[in-house]
């Protein structure tokens, strides 16, 4: 993480409000708050920011499924790199290429930028329905499909490891997600949240390891060998009886 001096009133790009406020009005000081007029006046008439990429004749309007990926995209970029508090509305516009007044208009401020950048699905699989002893490969192969067909789970991976917000998020979706699958296949039922963050501390130790680091000899592993290494371990938290 960058440390940079202290940002005054007179920088433009001085971080958004905090945590707290930004769970408010979503009006501010700073860059995010010339930013909140601009989407008032729906972005309109206002001057783009710099760095924006200005719009012509030859560039027509984005539609607004793109412009949201963009901006989500970028904001998971800053956040991971810079942190929520750190990281500014204007500098997450200038990433995707567009006016700040954009991304007030559709997420409010920056707390409601957070929510939905962080908006994760695991899709957690059934394994109620999987022979007892295929559980642990069954797990592995789809947290393995996951990652490597969802970049918002790396990029959360990023931001959960560098400050508080992302990690609570992360851990909300555990809570929500995750606990309640492995719940129903564990033998000792009040055992469930222990056994849990044991899976999870392989299959994130993986993913960060993998696709955060890049460790070489993680990165070259086929996702046979990742099933076969992995696997063992996952299925002996799920279903032993004792350690």
């Amino acid at each position: 993480m960058r440390h940079d001096r202290p940002p005054t009133a007179a920088e433009p790009d001085a971080p958004a409000e905090s945590a707290a406020r930004g769970t408010g009005t979503g009006t501010g000081t700073g860059s995010d708050a010339e930013a909140a007029a601009g989407a008032r006046s729906d972005g309109a008439s206002g001057a783009p920011s710099a760095g924006a990429r200005p719009a012509g004749p030859a560039d027509p309007p984005r539609r607004s499924a793109a412009t949201r990926a963009a901006i989500l995209a970028a904001a998971r970029d800053r956040f991971a790199a810079d942190g929520y508090e750190r990281a500014t509305i204007r500098a997450i516009a200038r990433e995707a290429g567009i006016d700040p007044s954009m991304v007030m208009r559709y997420y409010g401020n920056k707390a409601g930028l957070f929510a939905a950048a962080s908006e994760i699905e695991v899709h957690a699989p059934d394994l109620s329905h999987v022979p007892r002893e295929e559980v642990g490969a069954r797990l592995v192969r789809h947290f393995l499909e996951r990652w490597e067909g969802d970049e918002v789970l790396t990029g959360m991976l990023r931001v959960g490891a560098t400050n508080e917000a992302g990690a609570e998020r992360m851990r909300g979706v555990f809570a929500e997600q995750i606990r309640p699958v492995l719940t129903a296949v564990c033998p000792v039922p009040e055992e469930a949240p222990k056994r849990a963050a044991l899976i999870a501390s392989q299959i994130l130790g993986m993913a960060l390891c993998r696709y955060v680091l890049h460790l070489p000899p993680a990165v070259a592993l086929r996702h046979d060998e990742v099933i076969a290494w992995l696997a063992p371990t996952i299925q002996r938290y799920l279903t032993a009886e004792q350690p």
